[in-house]
């Protein structure tokens, strides 16, 4: 067997696939469709929203598109100062991201969520010593879908799509993956099904976060 002559680069969704955001998110949706006047859905209803760009997730909620700028205004209001804290790392992530460093792979945080929101939950919970960088969307939108996204991660850091896996939980996560050229790989612990992660074109899907090592497993050869 031939070890690989380069370093394998994973690209991984923050929420739903290194955190459950659940009470945030949902919290801080709750709350800007309050402010804005709008019947709030039950919590599971809500669960769809978890992942996808939350642009595109409020224009699909209400019903005047010319409310999203207020409903995002108001959802990162309390998303910045409680929501972005009320968060948890899933079990066995961090022994996961050691185990992928030490064996050599180069890990990337790459979230649709906005940069300087995701740097300060991966500080918050002393995961930035596993991430050779962050990447996010900015505030205004830009790069919000995960496509131009992974794109700009490439360009950015200088990846080759054929060195790098995008591991998430969501359609959007494997969508954006193939446009580029990149494998991806859906995890089961968050917020989207094997049918809607299978439907994407991921080429394999991930039971538990110890399963992350077979990442480097599978580029042996």
């Amino acid at each position: 067997m031939t070890s690989r002559s380069w370093t394998l680069k994973i690209l991984l969704d923050l929420d739903g696939t290194l955190t459950d955001p659940k009470e945030g998110i949902i919290g801080c949706i709750r709350h800007a469709l309050s402010a804005l006047g709008h019947a709030v859905p039950d919590d599971l209803a809500l669960e769809r929203y978890i992942g996808p760009p939350l642009q595109a997730s409020f224009a699909e909620m209400l019903p005047d598109r010319a409310d999203v700028p207020r409903a995002l205004h108001a959802y990162r209001e309390r998303f910045s100062e409680i929501g972005m804290f009320e968060n948890a790392v899933y079990p066995g992530i961090p022994v996961a991201l050691e185990a992928l460093q030490q064996r050599g792979a180069q890990l990337y945080v790459v979230t649709s969520k906005p940069w300087v929101f995701a740097r300060q939950i991966i500080d918050h919970f002393n995961l930035g010593t596993y991430f050779t960088d962050i990447y996010g969307s900015e505030l205004d939108g830009t790069r919000s879908d995960k496509a131009s996204l992974i794109a700009h991660v490439l360009r950015e850091s200088h990846l080759r799509p054929e060195t790098a896996i995008m591991v998430g939980d969501r359609s959007h996560d494997a969508i954006g993956a193939r446009r580029n050229g990149v494998v991806a790989v859906g995890v089961l612990w968050g917020y989207g099904s094997e049918a809607e992660l299978r439907g994407a074109g991921v080429s394999r899907v991930l039971e538990c976060p110890g399963e992350l090592g077979c990442l480097l497993s599978d580029q042996d050869g």
